[in-house]
């Protein structure tokens, strides 16, 4: 990987860090906050690289609140058990309440 790649990727995890305990995010509004607006599909690749690295990645999700990452997490269901844990509700792959629950860095920080 090119080093601005490294070097983005650890710029997605500081933010995805700041994501509160409940709530989400998504890939493209992380991207917006970096300044690089079209780049939700780069920061995708970064929560795909974030394991080992105390990455709260299962609070990042699609624009439409769908966890199209959970296949990168172990297990079948790990992605919707860890926000389930963190009282967020997920039906068919779909957050419940997601207006509510979404936590918009560029906003909030």
């Amino acid at each position: 990987m090119k080093p601005e790649t490294l070097g983005f990727f650890e710029k997605v995890y500081d933010v995805a860090r700041l994501i509160p305990f409940g709530r989400v995010t998504s890939y493209g509004a992380i991207a917006k906050y970096l300044g690089a607006k079209r780049s939700a599909r780069i920061v995708g690749y970064a929560m795909n690289n974030s394991g080992g690295k105390d990455v709260p990645a299962h609070r990042v999700v699609n624009r439409k609140g769908l966890l199209t990452g959970k296949h990168h997490f172990e297990g079948t269901n790990l992605m919707q058990q860890l926000l389930e844990n963190e009282g967020v509700e997920v039906v068919e792959n779909q957050i419940q309440n997601f207006d509510a629950l979404f936590w918009d860095p560029s906003k909030e920080l």
